[in-house]
């Protein structure tokens, strides 16, 4: 009997089941809310209605969310092409610092849905303007996080190195960036959901496909469970991205504090 309630208490905490039973109990509490307070569903739709909707509609959402996916990736890849070696330039350079980093900042003050439709009157309907609203607000978190990373090396590391006659390139490759990879990874954890937003808004403003563009019809149609539907599938794929970035980080860097526990588990 104990090790049947110690096996059900091993499932209940994992990591797995743990999302899965809060979301159900947001449905739960959901649905209880629109029939406590009589919501009609022109105002909110029922969690059925919603699940539903997925069910009939999943092929489209399905082909729709490929085609933000894409976008999503293709930003985010350039906010790390990009942002990383700027980053490193920064943090390097005080001069560097004293120009580029100010006009970031400026340039983060910007609203991207303001200048998004300029990307379709330069690049047109296709992919691309998505892909460069995916990587304008993905690009600065990924600086900022590294930039952090590497100005946080102690210098009692650094000068252990100089004093063992290790070359610049060999103090970089085993001391700087092992010791500033755990705030790269934070900053392309919010890069990547930032992404997804920014992919989202390129959608809204230009685009025939895509998870936004989908938004936007269910909008126009004033059809609540699709649209809530859609906005289950964007956030799924978030999620998903960020879990994907959450393990190359475990399998890059398990010493680091934060996966030192499930390090040990695994040895």
């Amino acid at each position: 009997m104990s090790g049947n309630r110690h096996a059900l208490r091993r499932i209940l905490d994992s990591g797995v089941v743990r999302p899965v039973l809060f979301i159900a109990g947001l449905f739960v509490l959901w649905e209880a809310v629109i029939d406590i307070f009589r919501i009609p569903p022109y105002l909110i739709p029922a969690p059925l209605a919603v699940v539903k909707q997925l069910g009939a509609e999943w092929p489209r959402l399905l082909s729709e969310s490929l085609v933000t996916t894409y976008a999503t990736l293709g930003g985010f890849a350039l906010s790390i092409a990009f942002g990383i070696p700027i980053a490193v330039w920064i943090a390097y350079s005080r001069t560097v610092e004293s120009y580029v980093y100010p006009l970031l900042v400026f340039s983060q003050s910007v609203p991207k849905i303001a200048i998004a439709p300029l990307f379709v009157v330069w690049f047109g309907f296709g992919i691309v303007p998505k892909i460069i609203a995916a990587f304008m607000l993905g690009f600065f978190p990924v600086v900022v996080s590294t930039v952090a990373g590497f100005k946080s090396i102690e210098p009692d590391m650094l000068d252990l190195a100089r004093s063992m006659k290790a070359s610049r390139l060999q103090t970089f490759l085993h001391i700087s960036l092992p010791q500033a990879l755990p705030s790269i990874f934070a900053g392309l954890k919010v890069s990547v959901t930032l992404a997804v937003v920014g992919a989202v808004v390129g959608e809204f403003v230009g685009s025939n496909s895509g998870i936004g563009y989908l938004l936007q019809i269910a909008n126009g149609n004033f059809d609540l469970p699709l649209m809530f539907a859609a906005l289950t599938v964007l956030s799924l794929i978030g999620v998903l991205l960020f879990v994907a970035i959450d393990i190359v980080e475990r399998l890059m860097i398990p010493w680091h504090a934060s996966h030192r526990a499930d390090f040990t588990a695994t040895a």
